[in-house]
Parts: C-alpha cells; structure tokens; sequence
C-alpha cells in the first residue's frame, strides 16, 4: 500500500475528526469522553500551525488514513523543551508501516526545532502503541495507576519517553 504524508490542510479535518470521534466513542485509549466539533477540530489544528508546531497527516489512495502533532508536555517554563505528541489512525489502517513513517518524521521535526524530550502517554491496554513507541526507542519511564476512569473502569496511564538529542544547553 502506497501512502504519503504532508502538512495538514483545513480540508482534512472532516476526516480527522471521525478519526478523533472514534477514539473518544469507542476505546478506552483516548481519555476524551465527549466528541468533539468540526470547528474544535480545524480550530486545533490551525492554531498549532500558527504556532509553529507541525501537524501531519498520512493519505492513502486520496483517504486521509491518520495524523500525528504534538504539544506541550506541561504548561510551566522549565518544561518548554519537552513535548507530548499524539498519532492517531483510522481503524484498520494500522500495521502497515504509514504510523512508523509518520512518527519518524516527526520526531525529526521535533530535533530540528530543538525539542529534547518526547513523551507517548498512553492507557496501559492499549499494548500496540506501547510495542510500537518501543520499536522507535521510547522507553517505559512511568505508571500511574488508576488515573483514569472511562466506560465503567479505571484505567492506568503509562508514560513512554524518547531522548531526541538536541542542543545540549538550551537559551
């Protein structure tokens, strides 16, 4: 299967918003519990471009398939060089090397602007991502039990993390 991935545009946020919906509605891997709108969904994405943070997406035959950003890890100052990314896809499309491809980029984004931490969050059931972050070198560096309650159960967040290696003195 052929896939490329680009900069989002506004017209992919129709598809990116089933793909967010789904997981909101339907898994217990997105904490979400409320769907969210069209306009949440351009809004979002647009104020991170402005930002400058890149949103990507990963098109198959002309469908967008999936997305992966990233944002602020925590709010506070001392936290600027460290961030949390996001990869969603849309159900059936995993496991065929576009969430790789797309995570890879990425994560070079992320050097080239002098980030030094990247962190996957992420339910502890959900045991693809977390193989999948660890085939890309995140590894394990935090379990928080029952954080979490969703669809009648409590849920444990695990925290993946991945050194990017910038700079090593920021300004």
């Amino acid at each position: 299967m052929s896939f490329q991935i680009r900069s989002f545009k506004e017209e992919d946020s129709s598809a990116i918003l089933e793909i967010i919906n789904d997981s909101i509605l339907n898994t217990s891997f997105n904490y979400d519990y409320f769907p969210k709108t069209l306009e949440d969904i351009r809004d979002m994405f647009l104020e991170k471009i402005r930002d400058g943070i890149p949103v990507l997406v990963c098109e198959s035959e002309k469908q967008v398939c999936g997305y992966a950003t990233f944002g602020k890890f925590r709010a506070k100052p001392g936290y600027s060089k460290t961030i949390e990314h996001s990869i969603y896809f849309k159900a059936g499309t995993q496991g065929r090397g576009m969430g790789t491809a797309l995570l890879r980029q990425l994560i070079e984004l992320a050097r080239k602007q002098g980030y030094h931490v990247m962190i996957a969050g992420m339910d502890s059931e959900n045991h693809g991502s977390y193989r999948f972050h660890e085939r890309l070198g995140f590894r394990e560096v935090g379990r928080f039990p029952e954080v979490a309650f969703k669809f009648g159960k409590w849920l444990n967040l695990v925290f993946m993390q991945l050194d990017l290696n910038p700079e090593p003195n920021p300004r």
